[in-house]
Order: structure tokens, then C-alpha cells, then sequence
């Protein structure tokens, strides 16, 4: 499934979870690094606006569909996406990691949520070995002095697999310095998934995401941040369904 973004696209090229998995161990195996994004309307809108998040995502090796409007975007366009939140794929990895003998780090949020999201990951998956957490200060920056110093520290734990837990558009530009910097080390942004294991913040029920309202959930329990991003999200859509659309008629 290819997305139109300014000049360019934006190819999600992992359809299910199955692939992501096949995926990222092959590279585990391999000990190649790798960029992981999940893409979602957000995303869509920042793409539009910022060419360096453009850049961020030109160099990610595998893209993820997150959030059912990109889903329901692909069955417009005739193909199949399957819905791979970044929140969802925080425990398939860690057990992956610890399957392959990987060393997992995690970087981002705050020093308490990683302590207390690590310790779940460590019940929840046997053998797991976290040998970094690191939550950078705010106003991180990732294509700053501290973001090498960051990849140098994962580099010398000998981590294999990073999870990005900062938010767009630093997790995607840190993955994709990553990417240049430490090339055996695998990065996968999952936004606040490490927030929802640590109880830092409180994802919407499970009836909720299975009725695809969970963004509605978000909203009321944030309006001033995200009704302003959320109606963006809907200016930019009949956009894409239109594109969508026109994909599926030229088949």
C-alpha cells in the first residue's frame, strides 16, 4: 500500500503481524539493523508539513499500518492491511528478542516508566535481557549531540533491539540516525506503548479499540491537545480516499 505524502510516498510494507515478525527476525538473525514505523493519520499530517520527518521515514525499512483510517484507506485501494499499533507490538518483540538472544533497550518516556514497564516486559517474558533504559530529558533532541552519545551507550550494551518510546516525529528521526550511526542495531517505534505497560497512562478498554474508537477515547480524555490535531486528521482524509480510490480503479 502506497500513501501520497508531498512530493513523494509512503509505502507500508508490512501487512500483518506475521510479516513483522518474519521480518524483524530475519534481520535479528542476520544481526543487520532496521527502521520500524507505525504509520497513522497524525503521521500523515506531519509528513505533509515537515521535510525532515519525510527524510525520517525514507529511511525506515519496514512501515506498519497504525490506526484503522489507514486500514480502511487500503481497502479502498483493493489491498489488505492489518491494524499493528505500535502499543501492540511492545510484548511480540520483547519475546522475539528473547526467542533470538537479543539484548533489548528502551529509550524514552521517563525514568520511573521504563523501570516499571521493563520489570513487566522481564515477568511477562522469560530470558528477556533489557540491558538499556534510557529517557532522555525534555526537550531531547535527535539530531543532537545527545541522540549520538544515546547510540553509542545502546551500542555498548551490545543491544539489538531498540524501542523507541518518544513520539513522532523524534522516535522515527532518532531510528533513522540510528540507522546511519549503529547499523546492527534494530529500532522500533512504538510511541507510548511503554506508558501503557507502565501504567503512566491508560490506554482505552479492550471493547473500545475492537469497535476502532479508541481515538474517540483519546480525544475526550485530552481535548485541548488532540481535538485541534484530530480535526487536521480529518481535513487531510477525503484526500486520501479519493487517491485510495483512484488506485483501485486503475488496479
Amino acid at each position: 500500500m502506497k500513501i501520497q505524502v508531498a512530493e513523494g510516498e509512503i509505502a507500508v510494507n508490512l501487512h500483518d503481524t506475521g510479516a513483522l515478525i518474519d521480518a524483524v527476525r530475519s534481520r535479528l538473525r542476520a544481526g543487520e539493523g532496521f527502521a520500524l514505523a507505525t504509520v497513522n493519520l497524525d503521521h500523515l499530517v506531519k509528513l505533509g508539513q515537515d521535510s525532515d520527518f519525510r527524510a525520517a521515514y525514507r529511511a525506515q525499512d519496514f512501515v506498519v499500518a497504525d490506526g484503522n483510517p489507514i486500514v480502511w484507506l487500503a481497502r479502498l485501494a483493493g489491498e489488505r492491511l492489518s491494524l499493528l499499533p505500535g502499543s501492540d507490538m511492545v510484548v511480540p518483540l520483547a519475546r522475539l528478542a528473547a526467542l533470538e538472544g537479543v539484548k533489548l533497550g528502551l529509550v524514552g518516556s521517563t525514568d520511573e516508566s521504563l523501570a516499571v514497564a521493563g520489570a513487566a516486559l522481564e515477568e511477562r517474558v522469560p530470558g528477556l535481557e533489557i540491558a538499556a533504559r534510557i529517557a532522555p530529558p525534555m526537550g531531547f533532541d535527535p539530531d543532537g549531540p545527545q541522540a549520538s552519545e544515546i547510540l553509542r551507550d545502546l551500542q555498548a550494551a551490545e543491544v539489538g533491539l531498540v524501542l523507541l518510546a518518544l513520539g513522532a516525529p523524534k522516535q522515527e528521526r532518532l531510528a533513522a540516525r540510528g540507522r546511519a550511526e549503529v547499523p546492527d542495531i534494530g529500532f522500533a517505534s512504538i510511541g507510548a506503548g511503554l506508558d501503557f505497560l507502565s501504567g503512566a497512562q491508560r490506554r482505552a478498554p479492550r471493547w473500545v479499540r475492537a469497535i476502532a474508537m479508541e481515538w474517540a477515547w483519546r480525544m475526550f480524555s485530552a481535548p485541548a491537545r488532540l481535538v485541534p490535531r484530530y480535526a487536521r486528521c480529518l481535513a487531510i482524509l477525503p484526500g486520501h480516499m479519493w487517491r485510495a480510490l483512484r488506485m483501485r480503479w486503475r488496479g
